[in-house]
């Protein structure tokens, strides 16, 4: 049921899935920004939520990494209220989509629920295989979270297809940043957002 749930793994929940969650509600709500005024859109958590979890557990209750915090920051989204946790099957199975930052991550949570398995990908994978979608055969582009929540189901089954059974590619895990500079969590970041920008922009067509 509505809404659209996607929730971001990575090892620790301080850097990568962090800088996913708040990256991809941005442009979320980036998107809404844009439908026509005087129509009446939802708030951007009652269309998409959008939340991350880590396979470690080892920073429970942690803020986001400083230097991941000022990616999204600087990027226009918001990193406080932030807090770590381990990931628990209970996150996978509220998940209408699963992204991982890298393989590994994406087998640990299969592992966890065998019956994920269609809707979990690696964040890259997920992102190079958007582009096999047709959006014209996806539901209606009303910004109502029904619409929303059934453009994501049926773009998650279009992406699965897509892949046809196939493994991931070793291009398409993110590098873990912890510990490193700015640089490398620009990257980074600039490649979470290759991803979840043209996921909000089928999900929420202007």
């Amino acid at each position: 049921m509505p809404p659209f749930t996607v929730l971001h793994v990575c090892m620790g929940n301080i850097c990568r899935s962090p800088m996913a969650e708040r990256l991809l509600a941005l442009a979320v709500t980036q998107r809404l920004s844009r439908v026509p005024a005087g129509t009446a859109a939802p708030d951007a958590d009652a269309l998409v939520f959008s939340h991350s979890a880590g396979t470690g557990g080892w920073h429970d209750g942690e803020e986001m990494n400083p230097p991941a915090a000022r990616q999204v920051r600087a990027r226009g989204g918001d990193p406080t209220g932030f807090g770590a946790r381990k990931l628990l099957s209970e996150h996978i199975d509220a998940a209408d989509l699963v992204l991982t930052a890298t393989a590994d991550q994406q087998d640990y949570v299969v592992a966890l629920r065998a019956d994920a398995a269609p809707r979990t990908f690696v964040l890259g994978e997920f992102g190079r295989l958007l582009p096999a979608v047709d959006p014209a055969a996806l539901p209606d582009g009303e910004v109502t979270p029904d619409a929303v929540y059934a453009r994501g189901v049926a773009l998650v089954e279009a992406v699965d297809a897509a892949r046809r059974g196939a493994a991931p590619l070793p291009a398409d895990d993110l590098d873990d940043p912890w510990g490193r500079g700015d640089q490398t969590f620009s990257r980074v970041a600039d490649e979470i957002e290759e991803t979840v920008v043209p996921l909000a922009r089928l999900l929420i067509p202007s």
